[in-house]
């Protein structure tokens, strides 16, 4: 069993897996410079959870073990807190993404999903993904889940698209399991997870059974090649010196998934064709995951101890301003918290027994993250001014000549050192425009959905019959239309559980 980072990242050695990065394949991924930053942040969620263990861990319901928080099915609302809670910290600690939101989400979601498939179908998912879930358990392993399709023409189901594989898909079956071919683009830690998670990314219909389709495959499993992606100034990594890179430790990762008729045996299959179940799949699991932005919060914590630093070395941090900045950044930051925090505390319990968050406020919560980090990021660039962008490099204040130029005329306020005051610009580039702004800008704004999708959510929840029936009823509007009343249960789970606090 894993318990440490260090013990971790030795797990990963020696695989068999086909990785492609800058068209050559990589002999051991463990040791790349561009990709052992990732990996490096991976293992502060194995740390954190020998540090604080009741922050990052929690008791198994399934395997009675002490197991690390990302694997733990949410057995209550406080659950799903401490993962946020947890999710926070760590954003904190590594200035990145941590990459294992998607799996803790996926196999969350999944929960109640098999359950009801086979109360439908009367098939074995349940007890099937239950099994999966404590191997996982026992072993600590890193769970990355796959959602995302390359979609082809996005006019077009999967069914109608020239090229059937632009979704993942069944294309055979035998007795022993079935075979799948596609692929999962921009998928967060794969490479370092040591399984994976297939699933569906949209809602399907009955011609697409084909596609309907939920199963784990080890990461290093036959017939997966794995296309790594680019990030802004990623080859900064491969450089000497540890200045220019920003945050030389830690640094996310994405890579494309290539599914070559990929076998997955039946004990490892939990969706086969049920159609009808990819919409709540999909849906169930986007609840969880929005709500799990909150980890970009550490981030912001980080990036606005950073504008606040460079202010200080800078000479201007009593400026009227410049306070105002930062109370904003930090306004910002804490109403994404709040609200993540929110749809956890709200939590309802689900047939399975697993507890899933509540959605408006979950998706709520995520179109704060596709707006405020950004707006974060322009307020730390502007505290920090244009050095920012026109900083020489780290071999330039090495320089035997250039350096002392450079110590000279970058100098900030007195007693400041110059060294640090270039360090923590260069952070604030890391995060608001280099490596670690795919982790912070970007996939905030396209992660676990684009902005239109949690529209699209808010929409759907959005009671508005119910909530103009309020207004006329107050406002003594006679003789006219009844808007048709619909569930009233999110106000009635709003109140019902202050009420629960109160009398706590």
């Amino acid at each position: 069993m894993i318990k440490t980072g260090e013990e971790y990242i030795q797990s990963l050695r020696g695989r068999d897996m086909t990785i492609y990065l800058f068209g050559e394949l990589v002999k051991e991924p463990v040791d790349h410079p561009m990709i052992r930053p990732s990996i490096n942040a991976v293992a502060e969620t194995y740390d954190l959870a020998v540090r604080d263990e009741e922050l990052a861990s929690a008791k198994s319901g399934i395997t009675g073990l002490r197991v690390n928080r990302f694997l733990h099915i949410a057995e209550n609302a406080q659950d799903l807190v401490m993962q946020n809670k947890m999710q926070r910290k760590l954003g904190q600690n590594t200035g990145t993404c941590f990459q294992r939101c998607v799996g803790q989400d996926a196999i969350n979601a999944l929960h109640s999903t098999t359950f009801e498939i086979d109360e439908k179908h009367g098939t074995n998912y349940h007890k099937r993904f239950l099994e999966f879930v404590k191997e996982m358990q026992k072993e600590n392993f890193v769970i990355g889940g796959a959602m995302t399709d390359p979609k082809g023409d996005r006019s077009k189901g999967p069914s109608e698209q020239v090229d059937p594989d632009m979704f993942t898909r069944i294309v055979a079956k035998d007795d022993k399991g079935i075979y799948v071919s596609g692929a999962k683009a921009h998928q967060t830690g794969c490479v370092n997870s040591h399984w994976i998670i297939l699933m569906p990314t949209i809602r399907l219909t009955k011609e697409d059974k084909d596609w309907a389709v939920v199963g784990a495959i080890p990461a290093d499993a036959k017939g997966v090649t794995y296309i790594y992606g680019r990030q802004s100034c990623d080859t900064r990594s491969m450089e000497a010196g540890d200045m220019d890179a920003g945050n030389a430790k830690f640094g996310g990762q994405e890579a494309m998934i290539i599914l070559d008729n990929v076998f997955i045996p039946y004990d490892k299959v939990f969706m086969n064709g049920e159609f009808e179940f990819a919409s709540m799949l999909v849906e169930r699991f986007t609840c969880y995951h929005r709500r799990s932005y909150v980890c970009k919060t550490g981030l912001g914590d980080v990036l606005i101890g950073a504008a606040a630093t460079i202010a200080d070395y800078n000479g201007v941090e009593k400026v009227s301003h410049i306070k105002d900045k930062l109370i904003e950044m930090s306004h910002l930051n804490e109403t994404i918290f709040g609200l993540g925090i929110a749809a956890s505390h709200q939590a309802q319990k689900m047939k399975s027994g697993v507890y899933l968050a509540d959605e408006m406020l979950a998706n709520v919560c995520k179109h704060n993250v596709t707006r405020f980090p950004y707006e974060i990021a322009r307020l730390a660039q502007d505290i920090a001014g244009g050095l920012v962008v026109t900083l020489p490099s780290e071999q330039d204040f090495r320089h035997p000549i250039a350096g002392p130029l450079l110590e000279k005329y970058l100098a900030g306020r007195k007693g400041v050192s110059t060294e640090n005051r270039m360090r923590i610009l260069r952070l604030i580039e890391n995060i608001t425009l280099g490596r670690n702004a795919v982790g912070y800008l970007t996939e905030s704004m396209h992660g676990a959905g684009s902005p239109q999708a949690q529209r699209i959510q808010i929409q759907r929840g959005m009671q508005i019959g119910y909530k103009k029936n309020l207004a006329k009823n107050l406002a003594g509007v006679k003789n006219d239309f009844v808007e048709p009343n619909e569930s009233s249960e999110y106000f009635n789970r709003l109140f019902n559980k202050a009420a629960d606090s109160t009398k706590a």
